[in-house]
């Protein structure tokens, strides 16, 4: 998994490709969200568009940023979720760990409410 990140506003968008599955690509992601967080900045949305699949790694990582921002005093929301994946959070039942929306717009927009 590769990621890139832009700002739009006071929100960071981090744009994942590829499997979300651990490792050292993870390790990085949540090394980059901790230095936000250490920067003031807790509003985060996470784009799925180009992730294909997710393991319970992959998952502990997303629940932990959720966890992570949440308890900074910001957020965390995730955008353009596949079936596949939506099906998996249901089938672990975290879909009230998560905000979902269908695009990265709408998952910032949400942060102005």
């Amino acid at each position: 998994m590769k990621f890139k990140t832009s700002v739009q506003g006071n929100v960071t968008v981090f744009h994942l490709d590829g499997n979300l599955m651990g490792g050292p690509d993870a390790t990085a992601l949540n090394g980059k969200l901790h230095d936000l967080v250490d920067a003031g900045k807790k509003q985060v949305v996470i784009d799925l568009k180009n992730v294909e699949f997710i393991n319970s790694s992959g998952l502990g990582l997303l629940i932990g940023s959720a966890s992570l921002m949440k308890n900074a005093g910001g957020g965390l929301k995730l955008a353009n979720v596949s079936e596949k994946i939506m099906t998996l959070i249901k089938i672990a039942r975290l879909g009230p760990v998560f905000e979902i929306f269908a695009s990265v717009q709408e998952a910032v927009a949400g942060f102005k409410k």
